[in-house]
């Protein structure tokens, strides 16, 4: 599930000294190329250079495609544009981009039909595939996680990606937002008498009848908003290095506090995401656990990114506030 969801949308402490470094020097050229050219420093320290901000965008993964819709940059290119607006509609697409394929294997030959100015991929596409890409249009790779600092990885790929396309000031604005609306959040939670509360956040998926738990440890984005919200992670298991993601099934679960408050977000147009109100409904182990029985089971809304950027988590925010204070 972690490619199924993800590109089913990594990253040690050490890329995070290589992400945010950027630089302008005067272009060489007629007065009519006087623009700044720009070099911007991003993943596994790859550099990109550009005669002056990218205005014909294409985006691989969802979480940037998000980064460049918060900027005020409307890509002309999106990997499986219709699973973008499924599971990110906490930030609509303001137009009608192209589809260039899957998350995971972009068309090339459509890319190279649009001749963007910049393509901006995360470090979870192949090698390959990034390579490919650079023969086609500059790359500006980032880093997809990085379950060390989340939130750090997700504020500076907004940072690099608004120097690749000069919304520098717009980003400030963003990230500024975003801290505005946990402080938002993690007040009405104190106010309610919440802080310190226990949550369990995970999605799962069906696959030949058997259903497969996420959780989302401490390490994942959404577990580092939760703690910066005052509230406790329950998952005492590890997640992986990059996503910060884990996996169980059902019995799994009899393990969470009694008192826990069970989060998760699905989806109506795919059904096999949403097991907790779909497969696991008639099961017995499901119903008995403690926080089924006292109905502290939580379906956010739909379309917030879990893997997202600014926005996505704003609206989580939002969602997991009022869906704990509601009475």
């Amino acid at each position: 599930m972690k490619r199924h969801l993800l590109t089913s949308a990594a990253l040690a402490a050490a890329g995070l000294a290589l992400a945010a470094c950027g630089t302008t020097e005067p272009a060489a050229g007629s007065a009519e190329q006087s623009a700044e050219r720009i070099t911007v420093t991003g993943a596994n320290g790859t550099e990109v250079t550009l005669d002056g901000p990218a205005e014909k965008v294409v985006a691989t993964e969802w979480n940037v495609v998000e980064s460049l819709v918060s900027l005020g940059v409307d890509p002309v290119g999106v990997a499986d544009v219709k699973g973008y607006r499924t599971w990110d509609s906490a930030v609509p697409l303001r137009n009608s981009p192209k589809d260039i394929g899957t998350r995971g294997e972009p068309s090339m030959d459509t890319i190279a039909s649009l001749s963007p100015d910049l393509v901006v991929a995360t470090s979870d596409l192949t090698a390959s595939a990034l390579k490919q890409l650079r023969g086609i249009a500059p790359v500006l790779e980032v880093e997809g996680a990085d379950a060390a600092d989340q939130i750090g990885r997700m504020k500076e790929n907004v940072d690099l990606i608004a120097e690749a396309t000069g919304r520098t000031e717009q980003a400030e604005k963003v990230n500024e937002q975003f801290d505005a609306k946990l402080a938002e959040g993690k007040k009405a939670l104190a106010d309610a008498g919440l802080d310190g509360s226990s949550i369990a956040f995970a999605d799962g998926y069906v696959t030949s009848g058997q259903v497969t738990i996420r959780p989302y440890t401490g390490g994942s984005l959404i577990g580092t908003v939760n703690e910066e919200l005052g509230l406790k992670n329950a998952w005492t298991m590890e997640g992986d290095a990059d996503y910060g993601l884990a996996s169980t099934d059902v019995e799994g679960l009899t393990g969470l506090p009694d008192d826990v408050r069970f989060a998760y977000i699905g989806s109506d147009e795919q059904d096999s995401a949403t097991p907790f109100a779909g497969a696991l409904a008639g099961n017995s182990v499901w119903k008995s656990l403690p926080f089924v029985e006292n109905g502290d089971v939580h379906r956010l809304p739909d379309g917030i990114w879990m893997f997202g950027g600014p926005g996505s988590m704003e609206a989580y925010v939002d969602a997991v506030v009022d869906a704990l204070t509601a009475k």
